[in-house]
């Protein structure tokens, strides 16, 4: 099963709160409805056009609106306007669109600011309304183009940047010159990909207000692709990629990126809650419990893709011995804000179990706060814990609704390891 036709487990564009502008602010050629419609989206990336569908409806509660990208519909949290002035919200990423609408109210300007470790990202903004296109054609190429008509099955990747090489398993559909899929790497995936393949020229792109990616290739003679990968407006790698069938394994095994740095299994930490109250594994709520500890951070795209089903596994397995606690590791280090961002993640996914804030995104640092832990390789990374307080598995990473099938299994294979070891006696 390919990304595209896996059941949508992606966010409904009704979920978040939605506010509208002041109701004192009198009427311009701007004024809500004239933004409700569907939009070609599009952010200014160092490749080129990077697209996205902008969806903007009003609804009874107030305009809501939404990035599409193939399967998936990304919530804004909130949508105003304000004259000519549109905001376009993702709080859980510290992120927003504010852009102006021509007075003919056919296209919208502006900008996309989104906070990161080292500040904030900024990346040109516009969007033509109507316009149900993503890529728009390629130019005509001299060079042969690839005898292969379709780029659709399984490919061998090869990620290189300035300081490392990974591997990754491209999955993609195609219907005509549409693609879409996605790429999926030990530590997790690249999201709902959407784009097309024409003129042996393969482009794919993502936007879900917290990742901003673009994919563009060219396709040789022998059917292998060669291009680049381009993140927000600074980051840049290249890849290369060969086919291969469905049973050949790439990935390495995510149940052993990571182990215990002691013999006797166990596993520690001492950290705040959201309040400044200290906590660790020595509380006595989790004597003779279960315990899964999720390390991960709010701005993480594949964390709130796990957190849905973090939040529903407490609800059901709490009264059966199941603890949880979230270790977040946020990006600015400023206690107050991360600790609000924490806030909108857990009222984002309705989750009621324990979170603490362990520190910054930095992986090394958080393995020197985790020193019980070989390595921090990826967010999330999830800890199960038995009764008897030993580390029983630990798990890197996350396979997202993106990944179609492979999600639908690590879900299955998660639940029935907590099954496993609640089913063991106290």
């Amino acid at each position: 099963m390919r990304a595209s036709t896996t059941a949508a487990i992606a966010c409904s564009i009704l979920a978040g709160a939605t506010s509208c502008g002041p109701a004192a602010v009198a009427p311009t050629p701007a004024a809500p409805t004239d933004i409700v419609g569907s939009w070609r989206a599009v952010l200014g990336s160092p490749g080129g056009q990077l697209p996205f569908t902008l969806v903007i409806r009003n609804e009874k509660t107030g305009l809501r609106a939404a990035a599409v990208t193939g399967a998936e519909e990304a919530p804004f949290s909130a949508v105003s306007i304000n004259g000519r002035e549109v905001s376009l919200d993702f709080a859980w990423y510290d992120s927003t669109i504010r852009a102006q609408v021509d007075p003919d109210g056919e296209r919208l300007s502006g900008e996309w600011t989104k906070t990161v470790p080292k500040g904030l990202s900024r990346m040109p903004f516009e969007a033509f309304k109507g316009d149900d296109r993503r890529f728009l054609p390629p130019e005509e190429r001299d060079a042969e183009t690839g005898s292969n008509a379709s780029v659709a099955g399984d490919w061998a990747v090869e990620f290189t940047d300035d300081s490392s090489t990974w591997l990754a398993r491209g999955e993609f559909e195609q219907d005509g010159s549409q693609v879409t899929g996605t790429f999926m790497t030990p530590t997790g995936d690249y999201r709902f990909l959407e784009g097309s393949f024409e003129a042996g020229v393969l482009r794919l792109s993502t936007f879900d207000g917290g990742h901003a990616f673009l994919f563009q290739a060219t396709q040789a003679s022998d059917g292998s692709l060669d291009g680049d990968f381009w993140s927000r407006e600074t980051y840049h790698a290249t890849w290369t990629a060969h086919r291969i069938d469905e049973q050949t394994a790439v990935l390495s095994d995510d149940w052993a990126l990571v182990g215990l740095t002691n013999d006797d299994g166990r596993f520690g930490f001492r950290l705040p809650d959201l309040e400044g109250r200290e906590l660790s594994l020595e509380d006595p709520r989790f004597d003779g419990k279960v315990v899964l500890v999720d390390i991960f951070g709010s701005w993480c795209p594949n964390c709130n893709d796990n957190a849905p089903y973090l939040a529903d596994w407490y609800r059901r397995y709490r009264e059966r011995g199941l603890e949880i606690v979230g270790l977040a590791f946020e990006f600015t280090g400023d206690v107050e804000r991360d600790r609000e961002q924490v806030r909108r993640y857990a009222k984002r996914h309705g989750i009621e179990f324990q979170l603490l804030l362990a520190g910054v995104s930095d992986k090394k640092k958080a393995a020197e706060i985790l020193p019980d832990l070989s390595a921090v390789v990826a967010y999330p990374t999830t800890v199960f814990m038995g009764r008897d307080g030993r580390v029983r598995k630990i798990h890197t990473g996350y396979a997202g609704p993106g990944t179609g099938e492979h999600h639908e299994n690590l879900v299955a294979e998660l639940e029935a390891l907590i099954e496993e070891l609640l089913a063991e006696p106290v």
